[in-house]
């Protein structure tokens, strides 16, 4: 019997698409080709028994800013988020460390001088973040309303610059340069390129506003729920099956595809348009990633105390050390000193070790499709800042970047967030078109995080594709 629906790949936005077709109506089926649904957002006993790790994902700050999940009985469901003391910390050469805390007052209290300047920039933004977060996590929109194109208005100058340039002439001190330069670096892009402030702006906001969080249990359960949710609604899910054409599917069905551009041109093929066609084909790939997961016999002894109290850990050093970094990632160098992304899920989360022992989830930016095993250097950073570290490793679990898109084709070289998110390419992502969610061919629809508004845990991407269908079949949304 055929369904309305077809949603192929169950990644956060594949489940997040389904979801939201199976509450209007309509009879879906979601296929995953790995043997459980997930994607990006899965755990797993990667190191010892006992020990459960985010294999992808692990702090989601977006999950619990994003509209859509906002929309589902997540607690009813089971899933619970468990806040840090600290949204993040980032140890400072000399055994220091600054801290992007919940609390705006905390934040500024730590960064001296700079606390009046970091107050200036941040309080108005964080004051309009539901306006911020309506306007900028989705397809490019032009605000209608008088609040939110205020709130765009002093968003816009700020998130149009490099983070470089705007540590740099917002803020006099290395502390809270140091503390910026870490969050744009999520932007995995060099820092001196123009719109990577905004990805600095972003997380400080959504720390600000929204916590840190990690799930309890670990990222998988929050796709278990998501799954559980969609089945509960009528879906099917059907896994362990990989979809590599559309004479698969059936002729008059709707087909909502999470992929990458690169798998949806091996299924769709001729029948796409050229112009289209050749646009996905001319989709850019950003860097990888190589990550390292660790069962530890106790807490990392950080130097400085702040870290011993963040969920999240930025070891990189200076502005200037982080930017020289992510600077040699882009010109197809491994760093010797690369910046590595810590999370301490166990300090909070008893569900993730054994009792006294603990779980750490570090990653850092590599060239694009490395097959480089960068433990050694992920290692000596957090020894630099946490002497002693080594000792309490009882194992390790590593990944690189070819790997990452081996586990998962969507991650193209190893590229988390499926596409460079760039100002060229983050709201015309895959390609530009007023309906970015759409394709020539009515039926099909693109999904995945190659769509507005790009990578991380919030079915955002899902969500839009599956409202831009409902919209062409007169369903609403």
């Amino acid at each position: 019997m055929g369904r309305d629906a077809y949603v192929v790949g169950a990644g956060p936005n594949g489940l997040a698409a389904a979801i939201e077709l199976a509450r209007a109506g309509l009879e879906v089926k979601l296929i995953e080709a790995a043997d459980e649904v997930g994607g990006g957002l899965r755990s797993a006993e990667l190191t010892l028994p006992g020990f459960v790790h985010d294999v992808c994902a692990s702090v989601v700050p977006l999950a619990v800013a994003s509209s859509f999940m906002a929309t589902l009985p997540l607690s009813e469901l089971g899933v619970r988020f468990v806040e840090p003391e600290l949204c993040l910390a980032h140890p400072l050469p000399g055994g220091d460390a600054v801290v992007l805390a919940r609390e705006l007052d905390e934040t500024c209290e730590g960064l001296g001088l700079d606390g009046a300047r970091y107050r200036r920039l941040l309080e108005p933004l964080v004051a309009a973040k539901d306006e911020l977060f309506a306007t900028f996590l989705g397809p490019l929109t032009v605000p209608r309303e008088p609040r939110a194109a205020l709130a765009a208005a002093r968003f816009g100058p700020a998130a149009l610059s490099s983070a470089q340039l705007l540590a740099r002439t917002a803020f006099r001190g290395h502390r809270a340069r140091a503390l910026f330069a870490g969050l744009a670096a999520h932007a995995i892009q060099p820092l001196e390129r123009p719109g990577t402030a905004a990805f600095g702006l972003m997380l400080a906001i959504s720390g600000h506003s929204a916590g840190w969080p990690f799930v309890a249990g670990g990222s998988g359960k929050l796709a278990e729920a998501l799954a559980r949710h969609f089945t509960d609604l009528g879906g099917v899910i059907e896994t362990g099956r990989k979809v590599t054409s559309v004479a698969e599917l059936p002729e008059d069905a709707h087909v909502l595809l999470d992929l990458a551009p690169k798998a949806v041109l091996e299924i769709l093929g001729e029948r796409l348009s050229g112009r289209y066609r050749r646009g996905l084909q001319r989709y850019r790939y950003g860097p990888g990633v190589f990550k390292l997961d660790i069962a530890l016999s106790g807490p990392v002894p950080w130097l400085a105390e702040a870290c011993r109290r963040a969920g999240t850990v930025h070891v990189g050093g200076t502005l200037e050390e982080i930017a020289a970094a992510e600077r040699l990632v882009w010109r197809g160098v491994h760093p010797q000193r690369p910046f590595v992304l810590v999370a301490q899920p166990s300090l909070l989360d008893a569900e993730r070790a054994p009792a006294g022992k603990h779980t750490l989830w570090a990653y850092c930016h590599v060239p694009h499709g490395s097959e480089v095993d960068m433990s050694e250097a992920v290692l000596r950073q957090i020894e630099r800042f946490a002497p002693g570290f080594r000792d309490l490793i009882l194992a390790s679990h590593a990944r690189t970047a070819a790997g990452y898109e081996r586990y998962d084709p969507n991650f193209v070289g190893g590229d988390i967030n499926t596409g460079v998110q760039d100002l060229r390419q983050l709201f015309t992502r895959p390609v530009a078109r007023l309906d970015p969610y759409s394709t020539p061919d009515e039926r099909f629809f693109i999904c995945s995080s190659a769509t507005p508004p790009g990578g991380g845990v919030h079915g955002l991407c899902g969500a839009g594709a599956a409202r831009s269908l409902l919209r062409r079949l007169e369903l609403g949304a």
